[in-house]
């Protein structure tokens, strides 16, 4: 009788498995820190209620009761994409968030390339930034040429 020996399975390494690039890491900092300081000024604005806030939601046909919800809900997502354990489902639900904000937009049929897809231009450096800092995200979402 033969018997095979006990082999252990590790989850597959990431693509490359190197650690991004110096360069590739600041870029993504740099990426997700302005992706982070308009998002927490944005959520901020809408938490503190204010006049500017108040009137855009308005004519957007959002109850202005629901601006500091708004707001609360983007500090949550942000929070998570902050921290590192925790980025990928931060990212995955900022992306939601301005899915949310591409649909209003569309609705109130604002104009396509200022502002109906501004949120889609977040999103790309939302993912944008953690992809060039973070090997996981290159794992799930490899860039390939050819």
């Amino acid at each position: 009788m033969t018997t095979t020996p006990h082999t252990t399975t590790t989850a597959p390494a990431a693509t490359g498995s190197a650690a991004p690039s110096r360069g590739a890491r600041i870029a993504g900092l740099i990426i997700t820190g302005l992706v982070v300081v308009f998002f927490l000024f944005d959520s901020l604005t809408h938490i503190a209620n204010v006049e500017q806030v108040r009137t855009a939601m308005a004519d957007l046909g959002f109850d202005p009761s629901l601006n500091r919800v708004f707001g609360v809900v983007l500090l949550i997502c942000l929070a998570l994409y902050v921290v590192p354990v925790t980025s990928i489902l931060g990212a995955v639900l900022l992306t939601g968030y301005l899915g949310g904000a591409v649909a209003t937009n569309l609705l109130t049929e604002q104009p396509i390339l200022s502002t109906t897809l501004a949120p889609i231009y977040f999103g790309i450096l939302v993912w944008g930034g953690l992809y060039l800092r973070d090997l996981r995200v290159r794992a799930i979402m490899p860039l390939v040429r050819g």
